[in-house]
Formats: C-alpha cells, sequence, structure tokens
C-alpha cells in the first residue's frame, strides 16, 4: 500500500475533478483534510474517525447530502489508487432528519419572538463558538500525532467537542433565523420584554418576573419564559387580575401588582 498524506492524496484526487463541479470539490475536500489533518497518513485513516465527520455536516438534508458525496467520491479515490486498504467513504453516514408532521412543520416555521438582550446574547454566543473552531481542530491535529488511534482519549474527546460544538453553531443559526424582535406591549399588560411584580396568594409573597422568550429564561434572575406555565398565566394580564397555575405540586394562584415596561 503507498505511503501519502492526505494532504497530497487530495491534490491528486483534485486534478482529475472537471467542470462546473471542480470548486465545490476543492472547497468540500479542503474542509474534510482540515479536519482530519493535512499531514495524516492515508493508510492510518479508520473508519470511525471517518464516521464523526458526519457531525459536522449535519443532519440529512439537500445540501449536507451533497457535501457528503464529494468526501465520498475523495475516500472512495483513496482506495482505487491503493492508498487506502478499503472505501472509508461507507463509513460516513448522515443523520436522518427528524420525520415531520404538517403540525411540526408549522411550528418550526412559525417566528420566535425574543427581546433584543436576548438575540444580541445568541449572536454573542454564536461568534465565541465560531472563535473555538480554530482551537478545536488545532486540539484534534496535537491528538493525533499520538499514532495509537486505538486507545486515544484525547482525540476522541476533541471530535466528541468539535461535534457538540458544530450542532450548537447549528442550532443558534436556526434559532437566530426564525427569531424576530417582541414589539413593545401595552404597558397596561403583562407581555414579552417587560416586568411584572406578583403576589402568591397562598404565601403572600412577592416575586418579580421578567417576561423573555424561550432561549432567555433564566430562573436565578427572575426571567421566566413565555411558554413556562406561569409566563403562559400572566402574559396579557392586568394589575388585580389573579391567576392560577397548574405546577407538579398543585395549583398557585398569583395576583398581578404591577406591571412595568
Amino acid at each position: 500500500m503507498s505511503v501519502v498524506t492526505l494532504s497530497d492524496a487530495a491534490t491528486q484526487f483534485l486534478t482529475t475533478v472537471k467542470g462546473a463541479s471542480r470548486q465545490r470539490a476543492i472547497a468540500e475536500i479542503k474542509k474534510f483534510v482540515n479536519w482530519y489533518g493535512e499531514d495524516k497518513q492515508v493508510s492510518q485513516m479508520s473508519g470511525h474517525e471517518v464516521s464523526l465527520y458526519a457531525e459536522v455536516l449535519g443532519p440529512a438534508q439537500n445540501d449536507t447530502s451533497k457535501r457528503a458525496d464529494e468526501v465520498r467520491s475523495f475516500l472512495q479515490f483513496l482506495k482505487k489508487q491503493g492508498f487506502a486498504a478499503t472505501n472509508l467513504g461507507t463509513h460516513l453516514r448522515l443523520k436522518k432528519s427528524a420525520k415531520t408532521s404538517g403540525v411540526r412543520m408549522k411550528a418550526r416555521a412559525k417566528r420566535v419572538e425574543l427581546t433584543e438582550e436576548g438575540i444580541t446574547a445568541l449572536e454573542t454566543e454564536l461568534e465565541s463558538l465560531k472563535g473555538q473552531r480554530l482551537e478545536v481542530r488545532e486540539a484534534i491535529k496535537l491528538a493525533m500525532l499520538d499514532k495509537d488511534f486505538r486507545e486515544n482519549s484525547p482525540l476522541d474527546a476533541a471530535k466528541d467537542k468539535q461535534g457538540h460544538l458544530e450542532a450548537r453553531i447549528r442550532d443558534i443559526d436556526e434559532m437566530l433565523k426564525q427569531a424576530v424582535v417582541a414589539k413593545a406591549g401595552n404597558t397596561g399588560r403583562v407581555h414579552i420584554g417587560g416586568s411584572v411584580r406578583v403576589t402568591n396568594l397562598g404565601t403572600g409573597v412577592g416575586i418579580h418576573y421578567s417576561i423573555v422568550g424561550p432561549t432567555e429564561a433564566n430562573a436565578a434572575d427572575g426571567k421566566i419564559s413565555i411558554d413556562s406555565p406561569v409566563g403562559k398565566a400572566l402574559i396579557g394580564g392586568s394589575a388585580g387580575d389573579e391567576v392560577e397555575v397548574s405546577v407538579p405540586a398543585g395549583n398557585l394562584r398569583f395576583r398581578i401588582e404591577e406591571i412595568t415596561s
């Protein structure tokens, strides 16, 4: 079996790709090689490692399937050229997209109201996560220096982290696509982005809540989601209204005392 690095093999493969698909192939193979390690010897590649790249690509959709096909063509080339003992492309299997009912598709298309602070927080997190990509790639490259890939815990941990990182980036991207800034509501009624002071009629304890979008909830800061039981009960209420909330421990009753923007 020939000894060749992944980078050199990629260069040879790309010379065989012609026509309009060449630029797409160059982009996808470069991403794969950078992820796996340019100096990695093809003969040392494993099916398990290749399978982890599916986490980077994401679930099976039209675009991700085309991207996976580019990588599979490259991996098949490695086998044909005698660089690899087997066709490692068979190990690159994308996860199936969740089957979606008509109701769920409608819910997915629904816009999500978030406060300006919530959208900014997601954008900040997204930039931070993207900034970690290079660090994770370097960790993978360093771990690959250990030639014993059978028991390479640092490599497995680094690639697991990369998978979670890319999954979170995709989740935030999707949330930001669906997000709209919550419009200021009538200050006389409880609304998303506003604050409300209530009294627990069972204990007499006063509580202050901020009503926020589903991704912004933080009980420690008094921020409750509009989708939570308490949030649903309070939204649209006016000062003086009494609401009842069903929770596992029983029913709670609150009186709305004051509403602020």
